[in-house]
């Protein structure tokens, strides 16, 4: 059979009808993947689990879930959702809330205990985790579902990471997270709290073990050359958080300056706000450039945060901060030389983070970048054997649901390097786009929203801000997916096949083509809501001459 592209729409004009030899095209069904799944750092098999939701089996969709990613109920609160920015549905009225069925399902675990399904076989080997963070856990999760002894080591007072100190409890409250990184510990994995190692190779040592991952995190704030008066207050971000986290009171005074145009900046304004001062961010772009996300600058601006644009702080001095007026050519921030003067009690810098990887040096084989990021191979190991890394000390875009995807991958490459093998990544399906789909019906079916608390009262605690979804409303979302590029049995091939050459395998077999009566009409192809059936060539066959 010559190869099949299946990346390209099917070219249907002149086909033939007519069985066997005659037909020049054969449908075939085939699965292509799902623009969430594909979207998602995490690698979930979104679609796998909406599809339980949909019937309300839950406890199966948490089943699927774990199996990617051990934090339902937090990632369902945190993650930047790059899965609904993909989602098929936003061509027709508006995303699929995944994030928010996602949370019902994890704080549904939660309350009801659920466990772990899968079995596990131990395989002798021990890995040594250091940093409790995103990275970290997930990779501790997935060792230890492969069968590895796993022990976790961090320098904080508690596990989480960043998600523990730097993401306030208005968006994630804590008896989340440490019921979440319990069902870590649940499998086995051991978690050693402040110990902070200086170093690896000493530490691998000493425990026997036979593998180590870096998942250290980057809770070091970058920095900008400002002239700062010495006694004026100024804040890094991180060391600001953790006092908050302490129960300490930072002396920021009343009018409070942030400078940075992240997400991090915007969790700083609303605990500023929270604390009783009077936040105002300054960004030196405009809000196309603005990292954060939409939702999260128009959260703070709803709580009363001030968000200036094209501003540049130069310089501080008696409690007045010199700001440039930017302006943007192609895409940059560039100064004008107009300058304007603000009043203020304190500055908080949110400029960024990096890692603090000093205490890697000392390995000759290990090579760090300039920015102090490690080199890896293609199977995210180090330069020395048997030390992987990944996480937020790598390169790139950083969140949570980017280091967990690292963990992930991570554990899989060490898993065939503890059992002498090469983890050969399979490969994706090609995606489901909106085109593909072929959308007789287009049902109207507007998002469920979450509730929120009124920012009036939201400022004054650390609530949390965003409820969950009833179970109603979390499986009405789970019902508008489309099941982009998989079949889901909804009968319109089998219906619609005027030869009756389709047959149904039953319920969850989906069904097979009966190609001595199939013409390659394509009407089951043209009418496949998600495009799980394509036109393909009709195989040639070998004609053998007898003589």
């Amino acid at each position: 059979m010559s190869y099949i592209d299946i990346t390209k729409p099917a070219d249907l004009t002149g086909h033939a009808e007519g069985t066997g030899p005659l037909r020049k095209r054969r449908p075939l069904y085939i699965d292509f993947m799902p623009p969430c799944n594909s979207a998602c750092p995490a690698g979930e098999n979104i679609q796998a689990w909406l599809s339980f939701a949909q019937s309300g089996n839950y406890f199966e969709a948490f089943q699927q879930m774990i199996q990617d990613n051990p934090f339902p109920a937090i990632m369902g609160r945190v993650c930047v959702r790059p899965c609904e920015t993909g989602c098929n549905r936003n061509h027709i009225d508006t995303t699929v809330s995944i994030h928010a069925v996602e949370r019902y399902i994890g704080d549904r675990a939660i309350e009801e205990n659920w466990q772990p399904t899968f079995e596990i076989k131990p395989t002798g080997k021990k890995v040594l985790v250091v940093g409790a963070g995103p990275a970290g856990l997930s990779a501790a999760w997935h060792l230890a579902r492969l069968g590895h002894t796993v022990e976790v080591v961090d320098a904080g007072k508690a596990a989480g990471g960043l998600l523990e100190f730097a993401v306030p409890a208005y968006r994630l409250p804590r008896n989340i997270l440490e019921a979440e990184i319990k069902r870590v510990e649940a499998l086995g994995v051991k978690i050693r709290l402040n110990h902070k190692v200086e170093d690896v190779l000493a530490e691998k040592e000493a425990g026997n073990f036979d593998a180590v991952f870096l998942g250290i995190g980057a809770n070091i704030g970058k920095k900008e050359p400002i002239t700062i008066d010495k006694t004026f207050p100024v804040f890094d971000a991180y060391d600001f958080l953790r006092q908050v986290h302490n129960g300490e009171n930072p002396a920021i005074g009343k009018k409070v300056l942030i400078y940075g145009g992240g997400k991090l900046a915007m969790y700083l304004s609303r605990i500023v706000k929270r604390l009783g001062a009077e936040p105002t961010i300054l960004y030196n772009g405009d809000r196309k450039l603005m990292p954060a996300y939409d939702y999260e600058a128009d959260d703070a601006i709803a709580e009363g945060v001030e968000i200036r644009f094209l501003r540049s702080i130069k310089s501080i001095e008696n409690n007045t901060c010199s700001a440039e007026i930017m302006k943007v050519e192609k895409n940059k921030s560039v100064g004008t030389g107009e300058f304007e003067t603000l009043s203020t009690d304190s500055l908080l810098l949110a400029l960024g983070q990096e890692g603090d990887t000093n205490f890697l040096r000392s390995i000759a084989d290990i090579v760090l970048k300039d920015d102090g990021t490690p080199v890896l191979n293609a199977e995210r190991m180090t330069g020395h054997d048997g030390v992987f890394a990944g996480g937020d000390i790598i390169p790139g875009e950083r969140s949570a649901t980017i280091a967990i995807g690292h963990g992930k991958k991570a554990a899989k490459y060490i898993d065939a390097y503890l059992l002498g093998e090469t983890f050969q990544r399979p490969e994706k399906h090609p995606t489901a786009g909106y085109r593909k789909l072929h959308m007789w019906y287009k049902t109207q079916a507007p998002k469920k929203e979450q509730d929120k608390l009124v920012p009036e009262v939201a400022v004054k605690s650390f609530d949390e801000v965003i409820a969950g979804l009833p179970e109603n409303e979390a499986r009405y979302e789970a019902q508008r997916c489309l099941s982009c590029g998989n079949c889901f049995e909804c009968d319109g091939c089998f219906g619609a096949c005027p030869e009756d050459a389709i047959i149904k395998l039953g319920p969850g077999k989906r069904y097979q083509f009966d190609y001595d009566a199939c013409t390659g009409c394509a009407v089951c192809y043209e009418q496949c809501p998600c495009h799980a059936i394509e036109m393909i060539p009709e195989p040639v066959k070998e004609i053998t001459n007898v003589s």
